[in-house]
Formats: C-alpha cells, structure tokens, sequence
C-alpha cells in the first residue's frame, strides 16, 4: 500500500472555489478508481488556507495511474494557481491490521 500526505497552502482568495474542486475530484477518485482507497481532504479550523489530504492507494502502479486519469488531471490543472505551497510526504503505515479493521467498522455506520 502506498499512503501520502499532502500539505497544501491555498491562496485565501481561492479557498472556496479549491475546495469545491477537490471534493469533486476526491469523489470521482474513490468512485472511480479501484486502486485508490482513500482521498481524504482536511483543513485546519484555525487556518482553513491549511489543507491537508491524506491518500491511500493500493500500490505504486495505483497512484501512478491516478496521475494519468481525467479527474486528477482537471484538479491539478485548474488548482495550480490557487496554490502557494504544495509538500508531498509520503509515509509508512505502523499498523496495517488495524487499519483493514478500521474500514470493516465503517461498513456498519449509517
């Protein structure tokens, strides 16, 4: 499995437009996209400029062919200028048992 975290900056001028962007793109991902498990943006309630995703894809080849589909491509494109600072930090899972268990919970929420 592959898991990102992207730290993203917004200029505050194009905060509402970004996020309606990035909730459609993140929509069509997991809709989508078979490999990608997870797109799950987030901002800071102090500073909502602050986005961060967290990213989950079943392999390499997953996020390598996220990059390539039309949705990514649309965000990417009509988002750049919106960006002030983009940090892609890729992590390692501590626990992938619990994390697997922790999906199985969400299948039984309403």
């Amino acid at each position: 499995m592959m898991v990102r975290i992207s730290e993203i900056q917004i200029h505050a001028e194009y905060l509402e437009r970004y996020k309606e962007i990035l909730v459609e793109e993140a929509e069509a991902s997991i809709r989508l996209e078979a490999g990608v498990i997870a797109i799950f943006p987030m901002y800071q309630q102090e500073d909502p400029t602050q986005v961060r995703i967290l990213e989950m894809y079943a392999d390499r080849q997953a996020y390598e062919a996220h990059l390539k589909t039309p949705h990514f491509q649309k965000y990417k494109t009509t988002t750049l200028p919106m960006v002030k600072s983009l940090r892609l930090i890729d992590m390692h899972a501590m626990d992938a048992q619990t994390m697997g268990k922790m999906f199985r919970k969400m299948d039984g929420m309403p």
